[in-house]
This record gives C-alpha cells, structure tokens and sequence, in this order.
C-alpha cells in the first residue's frame, strides 16, 4: 500500500503538468513536438509542368538526389547549432496539384541523408499541366506543423520554368507566408523558353519580385542541366547555414529598394500570357 502511494506521489508533477497542457489546448504529443528541435524545416517544393520533358524532370530530380549525399550539403546540415535539420520534397504544377514524394524526414546524419537520397530515387516524376506557384505555396506552408520536429527557421525552396498562370495570384500568397515567417527562396530554371508560349525571357527577376521573400530570401537562377546540380547544393547549403547572398523582403518599398535599376516585373504576366494563348486558339 505505502509502494502504491510512493508510486502516485512520484507520478503527480508529470499528472499536473498533462493536466495544464490540455488545459491551454496541449496534447501531450504536442509538447514532445515542441522539445524536438531542429535547426532548419524545409520544403522542396519542385516543378513538374508539361514545359519539361520527361528526360529534363529526371535531370532536376537527379540533382536532388546529388544533392543530399554531396560532402558540402551534409557538412553544412551537420555545422548546424543542432546539427540536425527536416525536410519533405514535394512536387507541383497546376492549380490543388501538388504531390508529396518524400513527407518530413529527419536529416542528422550522413546515413540519414543517404536514406533521404535514395527514396526519392523510388518514385518517379509525373508530367502534370498548368503552373501554379501560388498553389505550391500554400500546400507548402500547410506541411509546417505536421511533423514530429520544430524548426528555428522554416524555409520553402521553390523551384519551375514558368511564371504563376494558375489559382490565385503569387504575390498574395507570398506574403502570407512571408508575415508567418516562412522565407521563400527561388530556382528559376531558364534553360528553355517554354514551347507553349507561357515562359518568359526574365524569369529570373520574375521569381525576385514576385515569387521569394522573407529574411534572407534569395534566387539561384540556373542556365544549363549540367549546371543544375551545383546550383542546388549551393543553393541548400545557403538554405541550411543561413548565409544568403542577399535579403529580398515581402514589402513592396525595399523590394523596390534592391531593383532599382529596372522596373518591377508584372506578377500577373504567367495569368495574362495563359489567357491570351487561350483567346488565340478560340480564334483558329
């Protein structure tokens, strides 16, 4: 009997302290979330519309794959405070389009990040129409809170060929996720201007005004498939141990600050180029 009492007496703090947590709405798994920490929540958030071909799609998701056993990307998760950073890679195109290939994983070690690598080798890119950045944002920013981990920062690495055509317009979305404090950086692929006639030539300072945002932000635009994979372990060892070229914030007068030397790009130009392919082919 006395053993009994002991036992409950021990177990009253941990009994208080569940019963304070659901009373401020906490369930107990949330609390064991919130004590896993990590450096860095990312989302790779990867482009998969028709204007790439097949063969180009295996190419970007190859570089991923490089990326994520690459000495430079690997040392840089492991010099974190940390040590230890999320991620989930998901692709994108149209409008409610979007697919999770590898949800939230823990990196932390070179065997971990190998493990990563190699699950996005089992299931291959699909080819989906339309483009729509706005849609991948806010698929992007709903994965924040779904796993196991907390990060200290939460960033969404965007990447595609063609400006938003598709859902709602990007800037908008944009700074929704920028004012709760997810930075959104860009790889703007302008290898080829699209067949379709829904690219643009300045994808570049398209993805700077209107796409990326939130401190530290900033675009990698990328010019050949050879070049590719260098330019995503540079662009994720920046990501991880926060140390961007440049800050590209959401607000409109110091984004406005930082290009100064050419006019803004129209963050409705992917919506007007559609509509107008659209109005040419009714007329053939």
């Amino acid at each position: 009997m006395q053993g009994s009492h002991a036992c409950g007496f021990h177990r009253l703090p941990a009994l208080m302290a569940a019963a304070a947590l659901a009373f401020f709405g906490f369930a107990p798994n949330d609390a064991a979330q919130a004590q896993e920490m990590v450096d860095l929540e990312l989302v790779l958030a990867v482009d998969v519309s028709r204007s790439m071909d097949y063969q180009e799609q295996l190419l970007q998701r190859d570089g991923y794959i490089a990326a994520f056993r690459s000495d430079e990307v690997i040392a840089a998760i492991l010099g974190g405070g940390l040590g230890r950073i999320v991620v989930t890679y998901m692709e994108w195109a149209g409008d409610r389009t979007t697919r999770v290939i590898v949800p939230w994983s823990l990196i932390d070690s070179r065997e971990s990040a190998n493990a990563f690598a190699s699950r996005l080798e089992e299931v291959k890119p699909e080819r989906l129409s339309r483009t729509s950045i706005s849609n991948a944002l806010e698929h992007s920013q709903g994965l924040f809170g779904t796993s196991s981990w907390k990060g200290v920062r939460r960033v969404v690495d965007v990447s595609g060929d063609g400006p938003n055509n598709s859902g709602m317009p990007v800037e908008a979305m944009r700074d929704q996720l920028v004012n709760n404090g997810i930075t959104i950086n860009g790889l703007p692929l302008m290898i080829r201007t699209s067949t379709f006639g829904f690219g643009i030539e300045n994808l570049d300072e398209y993805y700077t005004d209107c796409v990326i945002g939130g401190t530290g932000a900033f675009v990698i635009p990328v010019y050949d498939w050879e070049s590719f994979p260098r330019a995503v372990r540079r662009k994720m060892v920046l990501e991880i141990a926060r140390l961007a070229p440049r800050a590209i914030p959401a607000s409109q007068t110091l984004r406005t600050t930082n290009v100064a030397d050419r006019p803004k790009v129209d963050c409705l130009i992917g919506e007007k180029l559609w509509q107008q392919r659209m109005q040419d082919l009714e007329w053939r």
